[in-house]
């Protein structure tokens, strides 16, 4: 039995990256790491503080869930509470069925961010071809997740923004709503490469067998949920620019460990066989850079 607390201030969040205004109960579950269940409650505020036994060992890895009618289940694993401080954790509700809102996300704005958009084509061309994107609204949340995802990423010189070319429009390659593929810098390789012997990303063995083609490819292993995962395929080869290019695939993942997860809703699309959904995420992605306490992942659009 524990006889000292550990402070936990829980913050819950709506898809507009904001504090949840709209009025609902929230059922917050908390159990800490002997699956010990430490609250059970409904509230109505998006901002409440609890105190939770402190144990000094792994017990102190907690697992907050919360939910609400009408909105996606959210939650963290594990939130590691300790007696010298508050843990403040953050959580996104999403609505069971979620709308997107790309009014931040125009021509312009996108172009302006990721060149790559439309270097391929005239301006009007480009344009024309972004707006037939926003109309899908899938392939380009997933576009946007990735182009955010990516410019969080340090290589140890520049990102893996600063090597994407173009993106490919042609089918089968065309954007979809669980990845993109493009046209990058071969250099990119050696610079996953170094950061892979940093500790930054873990090679992914047999790419072919999810990829079609693919020779190599590294996940980011930064978070436990929402990680990169940049494929090449190095038999795909074009000159831009006088720059020598391979076609990558990035992509993202739900979890990087699916055992560690099992007490969420969410079942894996690698269960179901479903194409990863963006908005899902859009949250996972979310909340794992709040609580790694590293700047706001805040792509272009957001989820209403």
């Amino acid at each position: 039995m524990a006889d000292k607390t550990s402070k936990l201030q829980l913050r819950i969040f709506d898809g507009t990256r904001q504090l949840f205004s709209k009025p609902a109960n929230f059922l917050v579950q908390i159990v800490d790491g002997q699956q010990t269940q430490q609250v059970r409650q409904d509230f109505q505020s998006p901002e409440l503080d609890f105190n939770l036994p402190f144990y000094d060992n792994l017990f102190d890895d907690y697992t907050v869930v919360v939910s609400a009618d009408g909105y996606q289940q959210a939650g963290f694993v594990p939130v590691k509470l300790s007696e010298q401080y508050v843990k403040t954790l953050d959580i996104m509700l999403i609505a069971k069925d979620p709308g997107f809102s790309f009014v931040n996300a125009r021509w312009p704005a996108a172009k302006s961010a990721f060149p790559f958009l439309g270097g391929d084509v005239s301006e009007a061309a480009g344009e024309a071809r972004y707006d037939g994107l926003v109309e899908a609204e899938k392939p380009l949340a997933c576009l946007l997740n990735l182009g955010e995802a990516m410019s969080q990423i340090a290589l140890s010189q520049g990102t893996p923004l600063d090597y994407i070319k173009e993106v490919r429009w042609d089918a089968p390659y065309a954007p979809a709503q669980d990845r993109f593929f493009g046209w990058c810098d071969v250099r990119l390789i050696d610079q996953v490469k170094v950061g892979a012997a940093a500790g930054q990303f873990a090679v992914e063995n047999a790419p072919g067998l999810f990829h079609p083609g693919a020779t190599s490819s590294w996940k980011q292993i930064q978070f436990g949920e929402a990680n990169v995962q940049l494929t090449f395929h190095e038999n795909d080869k074009k000159t831009i620019g006088g720059v020598s290019c391979v076609m990558i695939e990035p992509d993202i993942d739900y979890y990087r460990d699916l055992g560690a997860h099992t007490i969420f809703e969410v079942v894996p699309n690698a269960l179901t066989h479903s194409l990863t959904d963006p908005a899902q995420v859009y949250v996972l992605r979310w909340i794992a850079g709040q609580t790694a306490g590293i700047p706001e992942f805040a792509p272009l659009y957001t989820i209403t």
